[in-house]
């Protein structure tokens, strides 16, 4: 057999019903009826008299924010987990554990617990009384979020 003896396969004829011969006038659909008729039938969620499975599944309720959250932390795990004079910034968090990666995420530092070392707050949002705390022990705030406050 060589390339131009090649022919395509023959496919049968689709067959086609309701127009006479072997599968004429009730086109195998049996006799009268919603079902017999084009577009019969009552849908696909129709069940019967039963209760439909979109009436029994639970509604969703609730919202949820696409917004992210500002991940806090107090100035006790500050105290104890940074050195006199370190950069508390979202990056060194992380490295100490701190917060999870929270990408896009701000960090608040809260003013639950005492403080006594003069830390650098970089890039991070600071409450009123975390600020107070922070000031007081004699460290500073450099580039706070406010636009995220």
């Amino acid at each position: 057999m060589q390339l131009h003896q090649l022919t395509p396969n023959p496919k049968a004829k689709k067959k086609r019903v309701g127009r006479g011969g072997a599968h004429g006038t009730t086109a195998t659909r049996g006799t009268k009826g919603q079902k017999s008729r084009s577009g019969g039938g009552k849908g696909k969620n129709f069940t019967g008299e039963k209760i439909p499975l979109f009436r029994k599944t639970p509604k969703l309720r609730g919202f949820k924010s696409l917004r992210p959250k500002n991940l806090a932390v107090n100035l006790s795990q500050i105290e104890a987990k940074f050195e006199n004079g370190e950069v508390v910034n979202p990056v060194s968090l992380f490295q100490k554990g701190l917060i999870r990666s929270g990408r896009g995420a701000a960090v608040k530092i809260l003013g639950n617990g005492e403080i006594s070392k003069k830390n650098i707050f970089e890039n991070c949002l600071v409450s009123k009384t975390a600020e107070e705390k922070i000031k007081k022990a004699g460290g500073e705030i450099k580039g706070e979020l406010e636009s995220l406050a």
